[in-house]
């Protein structure tokens, strides 16, 4: 069969328009052509200002400082600020203004550019200009987000979690990891504790919760704490720490197991008793400080009505209250919960002794 090689070989006309953005919007040449444009950008402002001093105002010169910072590689911007602080220093004394307003306007000026001089050094350090590195922030704090989403339970289970970072800052160092592993028949939660608290923890945070959430369902249960702090380990960070509980649950026959790696004790709900029960007993090794450490794990059976609660230490300590009275000031709000059939977890966050100064982190899953 014939074949018509006039359509392989069409080609859209290149028009001026199309040869000028291809050439532009390649890596270098891009950075040059923008660098080019604000640079007549400001060269025509200064003109204008020095030509119609008082006339044509003075203060149009912050949004390209602003626009510069954001867009700009640093050495470029370096250039662009030269020519507008020269600019600027020939011009503001033109005005017909004090010289007390001519003074605060040239530091405001000076200070603007000083500012945007450091936002630009750390955007470029990140490889990100624009508006595009709040994006990936809000990406990445997203993905650690679901990473705790709670799976749709069987029907005789009902869960709950928070995660609040301190002071209401974006990122925490507390975070969940959970999952149902086994077809849906078991229910996996690591609560984790990274070291430091807030964004200075909240790096830490995010590529840790990216490993657990791989881990998660991969391994026997046993063995997640073990590869947890064998990653740990390697990472090598200075305060590389972090401490964990790992919960794995049969969601057919209520019995559990959980290993800890120096996280506050979680506690029991005995539903007979009326009362939250502290599970003291196995606890391993911090994760992150001891290469092939050991992490036994506690077992039991979850009947009708009993609950399980696991927490960070946001919620129990606190630099003018004893660790105990924190911890019996939890297990008060929680019980008072339990028999009002109200939120466990509102109630635990809301009584936190450390407040809004730390981060805090609770799960709670109860047999109905």
């Amino acid at each position: 069969m014939a074949t018509d090689v006039t359509v392989l070989v069409r080609r859209r006309p290149l028009t001026v328009a199309r040869r000028f953005r291809t050439y532009a919007l390649d890596g270098h040449r891009r950075d040059w052509v923008v660098f080019g444009i604000y640079g007549v950008a400001a060269g025509a402002l200064i003109a204008t200002i020095l030509t119609f001093p008082g006339r044509f105002p003075t203060v149009t010169v912050a949004p390209l400082i602003l626009l510069s910072g954001l867009y700009l590689a640093t050495r470029h911007l370096v250039a662009i600020y030269v020519v507008l602080a020269l600019g600027l220093a020939l011009a503001v004394p033109k005005l017909p203004t004090s010289a007390s307003t001519k003074a605060v306007m040239l530091t405001a000026f000076g200070a603007l550019m000083v500012m945007m001089l450091v936002v630009s050094a750390s955007r470029f350090r990140v490889g990100s200009v624009g508006f595009h590195s709040e994006n990936l922030l809000v990406d990445l704090r997203d993905r650690l987000a679901r990473s705790a989403n709670l799976p749709t339970l069987p029907q005789g289970w009902t869960a709950e979690s928070a995660v609040l970072s301190a002071h209401g800052e974006g990122f925490s160092g507390d975070f969940m990891v959970i999952g149902d592993t086994l077809g849906g028949r078991h229910l996996e939660v690591a609560l984790v504790d990274v070291s430091g608290k807030g964004r200075e923890a909240g790096t830490r945070s995010l590529l840790l919760s990216g490993a657990l959430s791989a881990l998660l369902g991969a391994l026997a249960p046993s063995a997640f704490l073990v590869a947890a702090n064998s990653y740990l380990v390697r990472q090598g960070w200075d305060e590389g720490f972090a401490t964990a509980v790992h919960l794995d649950l049969n969601l057919d026959t209520g019995d559990y197991s959980i290993g800890n790696a120096g996280h506050p004790a979680p506690v029991r709900w005995s539903n007979g008793a009326g009362s939250w029960q502290v599970l003291e007993g196995v606890r391993g090794p911090v994760l992150g400080v001891m290469e092939g450490a050991s992490f036994p794990r506690a077992r039991g059976n979850l009947a009708v009505g009993d609950a399980l609660m696991f927490y960070s230490d946001g919620v129990i300590e606190s630099r003018r209250h004893d660790l105990s009275e924190g911890t019996d000031r939890m297990l008060g709000a929680a019980a008072t919960a339990m028999i009002r059939r109200d939120s466990v977890v509102e109630a635990v966050v809301s009584q936190a002794r450390s407040g809004e100064a730390d981060d805090r982190a609770v799960f709670v899953i109860q047999r109905r």
